[in-house]
């Protein structure tokens, strides 16, 4: 689809400015200045995360109380249970607070719901399993906070429970009836930074609890498997996220954790480890747990006694992320044909007797990519739709459902993401009115995708120092995105070399008779409408990549989009 570019303009006055008080080129003081960091103490605290910039835990709401209530049943033997969700968040979460607990010298069991027969969040039933079985203690991560029936059954039951979660809570009833909240999000927290993820406020309780123990000095080491968290759940990773992440990366190959070590190989992360290799390797692989079988394999494997077991497990989550991309690619093609000959189309409304509820949200989210139109996703069985909804920049997802709210029999969610149940018979009334809706708010340009563009750079000053002048912004990720540049006078030396019937590889040379080597993932796709032929003049949008073969390093131009000049 073609993109609207949107290139980012420098008030070149600020820009000296900054790069003169660094010592550091112009381009890499614009790119601070785009982020934010626009004076020298700002751009410095970006580029040097410590342990000094995390926030004091007891600046959370309910901190205190959570405390004392979780060192009371330390002190007094009681049986506690870790309640994780099925995510990526809830299941790193749940391992970092079994392990601060372990060293407290407490007993702890763990629940993780299974998505398919218990659904999300916290439920009775599992909370009256663990009042027979002698837990006296219940502390959720990255759930809890709308569990009002639940929490209401275990406060009348005498079974204790502390919320620690970072959705946002209901505006109208406020907090469950918990014993303590700790989530950044309620209200009437002022707490610094909102952006923590559910593994961030576990991090956060086992500091404030190790301290209270005396034992401080061993919270850095939880600190990697709160950024596999945060990564992986797609946090921002700027703030407090982006020093957990930061200080959470160092030396993770040479962790002494026999999970992480076996999760790395079958994902074939052998050296340095980045924010790319947690996102896009580690993470889905953890993720397709809880998506195609049962998350406790993840609590599991982070807890196994020794590398064979921890290899046995880390093999099933592979297996499982592989059928988790056969179903999810069988779902989203046969999605995309039933919206093949839908002119003016403005919102995917698709649905599939049985289709996979783990992946239809991932399925949702390619949709919207690939179409550039809001999307949901539902999968039909015995007589109603389960749905998942993905949106597009600009377009509020949860006031569109608002719209139609009388067609649900219950929805949530927010901007970006939701999630519905319906009746089968009142899709077609759902495709018409959000249809409807769609169309008065999208027009125009917002149904052109826009690619942001941080500078230009001539091919002049092209090369590998580029690449080397941002490791200091590492991690990228959500909120920190790798910056794209734009380079103009670039000719097509030859034919683009066609990679797995899928990937370009392109040689192009600028003006000074220098040639560099661009890839473009996806590229036939992407490509078509486009000529590219040998002496084709090329404009490239790009990110600025190192990539290391056999011990050399050279430049590789990684292509968002390209426009040709034949």
């Amino acid at each position: 689809m073609k993109k609207r570019w949107t290139i980012r303009k420098h008030d070149a006055e600020a820009v000296n400015r900054l790069a003169s008080e660094l010592q550091v080129k112009p381009l890499i003081a614009a790119l601070l200045i785009a982020r934010g960091h626009d004076t020298a103490e700002k751009a410095i605290t970006f580029l040097n995360p410590s342990i000094e910039h995390l926030h004091e835990p007891f600046l959370l709401k309910g901190m205190r109380e959570a405390v004392d209530r979780i060192q009371k049943a330390v002190d007094n033997g009681e049986k506690i249970m870790i309640w994780g969700d099925y995510d990526v968040d809830g299941t790193t979460g749940t391992v970092l607070l079994r392990k601060m607990l372990s060293l407290l010298g407490a007993e702890s069991t763990f629940h993780v719901p299974n998505r398919f027969t218990e659904g999300y969040g916290i439920n009775i039933p599992a909370l009256e399993q663990a009042k027979k079985d002698g837990v006296s203690l219940v502390i959720s991560v990255d759930c809890g906070i709308r569990s009002f029936d639940p929490l209401e059954w275990a406060r009348d039951n005498g079974l204790d429970v502390i919320v620690t979660d970072h959705h946002l809570s209901d505006e109208i009833r406020g907090n469950p009836p918990a014993v303590a909240v700790v989530n950044p999000n309620q209200t009437g927290c002022e707490y610094p930074d909102k952006n923590l993820a559910g593994v961030g406020v576990a991090f956060k309780l086992a500091h404030a609890l190790l301290r209270e123990n005396g034992m401080e000095a061993e919270f850095p080491q939880f600190l990697k498997i709160a950024a596999i968290g945060t990564v992986a759940d797609v946090m921002n990773l700027t703030g407090e996220n982006r020093a957990i992440v930061r200080l959470g990366l160092i030396d993770l190959p040479k962790t002494p954790s026999f999970g992480i070590k076996a999760l790395m190989e079958v994902a074939d992360c052998r050296s340095d480890m980045t924010s790319y290799h947690i996102g896009f390797r580690i993470g889905p692989r953890i993720n397709a747990a809880g998506r195609m079988d049962i998350a406790r394999h993840v609590v599991e494997l982070f807890e196994a006694p020794d590398f064979g077991k921890a290899r046995e497990l880390a093999n099933l989550l592979d297996s499982r992320n592989r059928e988790r991309q056969q179903v999810q690619q069988k779902i989203t093609e046969l999605a995309l044909a039933e919206t093949a000959n839908r002119d003016g189309l403005h919102f995917v409304v698709v649905a599939g007797e049985g289709w996979h509820q783990g992946v239809i949200g991932l399925a949702a989210s390619r949709i919207a990519e690939k179409l550039y139109r809001p999307t949901i996703v539902l999968s039909i069985k015995d007589g109603f739709g389960h749905g998942s909804a993905r949106s597009i920049p600009g377009f509020h997802l949860l006031e569109a459902l608002d719209s139609c709210s009388d067609i649900f029999e219950q929805y949530g969610g927010h901007a970006a993401a939701a999630g519905m149940k319906i009746k089968i018979e009142n899709i077609p009334a759902l495709q018409e009115k959000i249809n409807a809706y769609a169309a008065e708010k999208l027009a125009g340009e917002e149904l052109t995708p826009e690619l942001k563009i941080d500078a230009l750079v001539t091919s002049r000053t092209l090369g590998i120092d580029l690449v080397e002048s941002l490791v200091d912004f590492e991690p990228f990720g959500a909120g920190n995105p790798k910056p794209i540049f734009v380079t103009r006078d670039l000719v097509l030396r030859n034919e683009p070399y066609v990679m797995k019937e899928k990937h370009l590889k392109m040689m192009l040379t600028g003006e000074d008779d220098r040639v560099f080597e661009a890839v473009w993932w996806d590229g036939v796709e992407k490509s078509k409408g486009q000529t590219l032929k040998p002496g084709s003049r090329i404009e490239l949008a790009y990110v600025a990549e190192a990539n290391t073969w056999q011990g050399n390093t050279r430049l590789q131009l990684v292509v968002e989009d390209l426009r040709a000049d034949n």
